[in-house]
């Protein structure tokens, strides 16, 4: 995988994708950041602070407040790719994200998606 572009992709670009798929499928905004928060521990406040900075991911990862311990629960295929077995940490966190937000998109619930 050729990350270099990925990880300098601004969440700000990123993050309204996010919104869109999952308010598409009937689901909300809320959810959205419901995921975010849980994933990485940024808050509402610290959250808007990443977006308006225009932070790429690389930076929004490594400045999150506390990657949760339960990410190495999630599991399955995004973009053909197992997230449990990718190597690079950052892209993991990266497909973490993704494969999140897709399980929402998917109509789980919430308690499933963030792994209680």
């Amino acid at each position: 995988m050729k990350n270099t572009r990925v990880f300098k992709m601004s969440f700000a670009s990123v993050y309204p994708h996010y919104v869109q798929k999952a308010e598409k499928k009937g689901r909300t905004k809320e959810e959205v950041h419901e995921i975010i928060y849980w994933l990485t521990g940024y808050d509402e406040k610290s959250l808007q602070t990443q977006i308006d900075n225009k932070v790429d991911l690389e930076n929004f990862f490594a400045d999150a407040p506390e990657f949760n311990p339960n990410a190495g629960k999630i599991t399955g295929v995004i973009c053909g790719y197992r997230v449990e077995e990718i190597e690079d940490e950052l892209m993991q966190k990266i497909r973490y994200m993704d494969k999140l937000i897709d399980e929402l998109a998917k109509g789980k619930t919430m308690d499933k998606i963030l792994r209680k």
